[in-house]
């Protein structure tokens, strides 16, 4: 689901510095906007992975749990 949602992500970007060339244009705006929608999306990816990881941590901590409880039984 990550990589779909930084293909998505990558593909705004795209479109949007697309759509700020169109003009025949590239000004220091469009530059500076483009290089924020990079960042921002670089933000956002980090977050799924970090979020990813934290899930897996602790869907391992519960499976952990519930070897140990049926252990004790």
């Amino acid at each position: 689901m990550d990589d779909l949602k930084r293909t998505v992500r990558d593909t705004e970007a795209d479109a949007k510095e697309t759509w700020r060339k169109a003009d025949g244009d590239e000004s220091v705006g469009d530059k500076l906007a483009n290089a924020g929608d990079r960042v921002s999306n670089e933000v956002k990816n980090a977050g799924d992975e970090l979020h990813e990881g934290a899930d897996d941590l602790s869907r391992d901590a519960a499976y952990q749990q519930g070897r140990a409880d049926e252990a004790n039984r």
